[in-house]
């Protein structure tokens, strides 16, 4: 087969490859049911066809002139039928997290102007039949778990029809590189949500520069991979069109809850994740350390730190090497064991990963691979890679091939290449502000190139502030270094126009409770607890050991202990699981001021 144009193109490869590949897999009823390639694809032409026979059709080539089929949906084998069966016949699918508030949903079902939509099950199915009377061009809703009163997905196959299959092929050739592959909203920490549009050309370029640069090195073909991110944001979808090219079977986790079990019962070579899960995973395995006792806990603390000393491009001599080896055989073993004991690596995304998390992990022979890059640039622009010389902590490595970066005048991070999305749909104004130069998209991130060659992240541009003394804060760094410690969960850096940096931290409850054990420190409520004198003394020569790694003016001087997680349900982090600085900062404004007070 000649160079893939379109991303559904993966199917006449593997077909033509490994027919017999489990391709797709997810539990029903307690089980794991796989769908081999030739089954995915009989699937997906008559899902192509039902949608056809219901009048889902473009115009034209155009984004405006395409039929949009909105999904809401767990990651499912499902999902990327629909999405397969919905671009051959030149309909735009438009994904949305099953978490978006109703308001949210009525105004990106409006501004899409969405034909169809499937749902995963009654919940959702609820959600968007509320909404429904206010979206006029919303004509049928499927599920894909049995609803009552509701239509099913596969009612859609039962309308296929032979007349309908037969047009499938011609509809396809018309479908080109350049033509529009998806719109994805982007819900983003400010702001009405947008819709990136991306073509295939954007994303299929992108999957073929990570294989090449990173995903052939760890030998993915005929390996199987767990999928857990939600597939409606563009690094889990972009991945899993990586898989699907490599020829790699995609195991779906049944929730994030059952992560731990899905992982030991399919082990597979890697895995995709956020910093903040991995960050779990880390604290899970640090709390039944301390669980320890005599010799087991000083072997697990003495394997740790270890680990936290470990150099990727740097031979620590014979003692160290055979002490890490020896760590590796009687401590790390059980964490590979934990994570299915076949993984060769875990890549990560989405917002900035904790080089101690990194550090840590790669000595535990399970190397992190992070990578960077935005819904806008679909979505990698660099990343680690599986070989040594590829990685390089504290960077999101180098950059995939055909990406261009240059470094702006004010350290803002601009990226060129086959990558950049369209635009945003129906917002040539708001695409203008993000395009410099004609064709270098603006990130929003400020950065650097290390050994000319290695990206580096410093900081966000919106979230960067002034104290009233004139110094500029960056306060991602201090954020991520604090988390470095096993007593706190999340923090927000304030200081804006203030005359000094504060903080709001909220506390890794599980081990601040280990901690008050220990001191016999009693309390009723974790609000009571946050208020103890030694508590607060525990806090404050915490930031002070941290406090030492920054210049004067980033140094945090007062801070507030919060009772209760920030969570997306609670509205303080976004669906991916980053913090809306702006919402916290609404919310605990008494507890700013307090600061400042």
């Amino acid at each position: 087969m000649n160079q893939p144009q379109r991303l559904f193109d993966c199917l006449n490869l593997q077909l033509e490859k490994n027919p017999s590949l489990s391709l797709l897999a997810g539990k029903e009823n307690g089980q794991w049911k796989e769908y081999s390639v030739r089954e995915v694809k009989e699937i997906v032409d008559q899902l192509s066809a039902g949608l056809l026979n219901l009048g889902i059709s473009y115009n034209d080539m155009s984004p405006e002139g395409r039929d949009k089929i909105a999904i809401l949906s767990k990651n499912r084998p499902e999902w990327v039928m629909v999405d397969l069966a919905v671009q051959q016949i030149g309909g735009i699918l438009t994904p949305f997290y099953p978490t978006i508030n109703v308001k949210e949903l009525e105004f990106v079902l409006n501004d899409a102007g969405v034909k169809m939509a499937f749902v995963n099950d009654e919940e959702l199915y609820h959600k968007i039949v509320s909404v429904q009377p206010r979206v006029p061009s919303l004509q049928y809703i499927f599920t894909f778990e049995h609803v009552a009163n509701a239509a099913h997905w596969k009612d859609v196959l039962r309308n296929s029809s032979a007349e309908a299959l037969e047009k499938i092929p011609a509809i396809a050739n018309r479908i080109n590189y350049e033509d529009l592959f998806t719109i994805i909203y982007t819900s983003g920490t400010t702001g009405t949500p947008k819709g990136v549009m991306l073509s295939h050309k954007n994303v299929l370029s992108n999957v073929l520069s990570c294989i090449d640069s990173a995903f052939t090195e760890i030998g993915v073909e005929g390996q199987k991979a767990l999928s857990f991110l939600p597939l409606n944001h563009i690094f889990e979808r972009m991945v899993t069109y990586i898989y699907l090219f490599a020829g790699t079977s995609i195991y779906y986790a049944e929730s994030l809850d059952t992560i731990g079990d899905n992982l030991k019962e399919v082990r597979p070579t890697l895995f995709t994740t956020v910093p903040r899960l991995l960050e779990k995973v880390y604290e899970k395995i640090m709390q039944k350390g301390m669980e320890l006792t005599g010799v087991k806990r000083k072997l697990f603390f003495w394997a740790h730190d270890l680990a936290d000393g470990f150099e990727l491009h740097k031979n620590q001599g014979f003692w160290y090497n055979t002490q890490l080896a020896l760590a590796n055989k009687l401590v790390f073993s059980k964490w590979r064991e934990g994570l299915g004991g076949n993984l060769k690596a875990i890549v990560s995304g989405g917002a900035a990963c904790q080089v101690k998390l990194i550090r840590i992990f790669t000595a535990a022979q399970i190397p992190i691979m992070e990578g960077y890059g935005l819904t806008e640039t679909s979505p990698v622009i660099a990343v680690n890679r599986y070989g040594k010389q590829g990685r390089k902590f504290g960077t999101v490595g180098t950059l995939i091939n055909g990406v261009e970066v240059k470094i702006a005048e004010d350290g803002e991070i601009l990226s060129r290449g086959p990558h950049i999305m369209m635009g945003y749909y129906k917002r040539p104004d708001l695409t203008a502000e993000v395009m410099k130069d004609g064709d270098w998209f603006c990130t929003g991130d400020i950065g650097l190139m290390e050994e000319g060659k290695f990206l580096k992240i410093t900081d966000r541009k919106k979230e960067m502030f002034k104290t009233s003394g004139g110094k500029y804060v960056a306060p991602l760094p201090i954020e991520n270094k604090l988390k470095e410690s096993l007593f706190v969960e999340q923090v927000l850096v304030v200081g804006s126009e203030r005359k000094f940096v504060g903080a709001l931290i909220v506390p890794s409850f599980a081990n601040l409770r280990d901690w008050c054990r220990q001191q016999n420190l009693t309390y009723t409520s974790n609000e009571e607890m946050i208020l103890h004198p030694k508590v607060i003394a525990l806090y404050i020569d915490l930031v002070e050991s941290f406090n030492k790694f920054f210049n004067h003016v980033e140094q945090i001087k007062k801070f507030e202990l919060l009772a209760r997680d920030w969570s997306v349900e609670t509205g303080e982090l976004t669906p991916k699981l980053s913090l809306k600085r702006k919402v916290i900062q609404e919310k605990y404004r008494d507890q700013i001021e307090r600061i400042y007070a």
